[in-house]
């Protein structure tokens, strides 16, 4: 978000925005429509199905507007700097602190203390803590994902390499992608995909799985500069001197590199199975669990070696909607029990509960997707790194100074070595002026 998103924020705490009173069990609602945002087209048939569910209960129509990633914080941006904000919208790790701060979202607190289908304690913590500021809870937790590996079979067929297992190390998947790049040549073919500007899905697994983080737990600070954050990114940059160029994915980007039968493996995330299950050679793709690091160089995956980020979505109302006790009844709705369950039965997204997923698995007939849930029971799930001003030093360590020059040319150890100690002192002042 950009530095006068703040400014605008500011500003309308001055606008002096109130918040109703919570809903009763049989309110009626002032509104017959409620306007809700999200930014994931995958989704939309799903949670319209749910919704509508909730319009048959309420007679309050919703209609929800598919808005891509970057007109989404725009428009958000526009409506908080006195616009119209959508009444129920989809915070994300990278901005909720600014909207929470500065008034723009509904106080849920009375709500979920009046609401029998609501207990946080229910829902994923990181996720809910996620969503609070000053012990105020202004979004429910809508999902979580995890991250797997993708893989395409007819790739690994034509160039006689074998197929990965969920038993694999990173260096495994070096092995295979070096072995795949060398005999695909001639063909233009990759044996790894790697877009390094995507880092929950990618290369923030690698500094986890070495034993480092990106933001401490306490999100004061940051060891990517550490023995085990060089080691993690020192097989980042191996597997980028045998993958696609990121000159080229810049300009395709990892997916349409894969889907294009250019790539043989990447790692996504759970929220894009979609995409891939409906592609045109899907028959040839597969899942494995995410690879992990054997860091003690045991041989076997030993607990904290496999890592899995993971980050939530909060279905959140605007503090200024014209009726927040209709927009609190419909994220309630959309967070209960039953209608998280209803989520993974239909593929959106895994629940925003622990245990209440398994369905997620079988959603997409014909495609084996349970490494995706596997992966909480036989790895370590990690929250997505945060901190108040997130985007400060997330953008700041993509770029030349930072990560951008190991990436562009990974050939040399020492410039990524250089690069972990210049995003490590990046973060630490991010932080220590935020």
């Amino acid at each position: 978000m950009k530095k006068a998103l703040s400014i605008a924020l500011s500003a309308c705490m001055l606008a002096g925005l109130t918040i109703a009173a919570p809903a009763t069990a049989h309110a009626e609602f002032s509104t017959s429509e409620l306007q809700v945002n999200i930014w994931d087209n995958n989704q939309l048939a799903g949670l319209q199905e749910i919704a509508d569910a909730w319009s048959e209960e309420t007679g309050v129509k919703v209609t929800i507007n598919v808005v891509d990633w970057d007109n989404y914080w725009t428009l958000l941006e526009a409506g908080a700097s006195g616009g119209q904000m959508p009444d129920v919208f989809w915070m994300h790790s990278n901005v909720a602190q600014m909207y929470m701060e500065n008034d723009l979202l509904l106080n849920l607190d009375d709500y979920i203390a009046n609401d029998d289908a609501i207990d946080m304690a229910n829902y994923y913590e990181g996720i809910v803590n996620l969503y609070n500021s000053d012990g105020v809870q202004y979004a429910v937790p809508k999902d979580h994902d995890t991250i797997a590996l993708l893989y395409n079979k007819a790739i690994f067929d034509k160039y006689g390499v074998e197929y990965p297992t969920d038993e694999w190390t990173w260096e495994d998947v070096l092995a295979a992608a070096t072995a795949i790049t060398e005999a695909g040549k001639d063909d233009g073919v990759y044996g790894y995909a790697l877009n390094t500007s995507n880092n929950q899905d990618g290369w923030y697994n690698f500094v986890y799985d070495y034993g480092a983080q990106v933001v401490t737990d306490d999100h004061k600070g940051t060891t990517i500069g550490s023995e085990e954050g060089k080691a993690a990114m020192e097989m980042v940059r191996k597997l980028l001197e045998v993958a696609v160029p990121q000159t080229v994915l810049a300009e395709t980007g990892t997916d349409s590199m894969f889907n294009s039968g250019l790539a043989a493996m990447i790692t996504q995330g759970s929220w894009m199975i979609n995409n891939f299950y409906t592609a045109e050679n899907s028959a040839d793709y597969a899942w494995a669990m995410i690879p992990y690091a054997d860091a003690n160089g045991n041989g076997a995956c030993d607990e904290g070696e496999r890592q899995s980020c993971y980050n939530g979505l909060g279905w959140a109302a605007a503090a200024n909607t014209a009726d927040p006790d209709a927009a609190y009844s419909l994220i309630s709705w959309f967070c209960n029990e039953e209608n998280q369950i209803k989520q993974a039965e239909l593929g959106v997204t895994m629940a925003g509960m622990p245990g209440v997923s398994e369905a997620f698995a079988g959603a997409f007939e014909g495609m084996d997707v349970s490494a995706f849930t596997r992966v909480e029971e036989e790895g370590t799930l990690y929250f997505r790194p945060y901190t108040r001003n997130t985007t400060v030093w997330e953008d700041a360590i993509q770029q030349s100074g930072a990560f951008l020059d190991a990436w562009l040319d990974p050939t040399n150890p020492d410039t990524m070595a250089a690069a972990c100690d210049n995003a490590q002192a990046i973060i630490e002042n991010a932080i220590a002026q935020e």
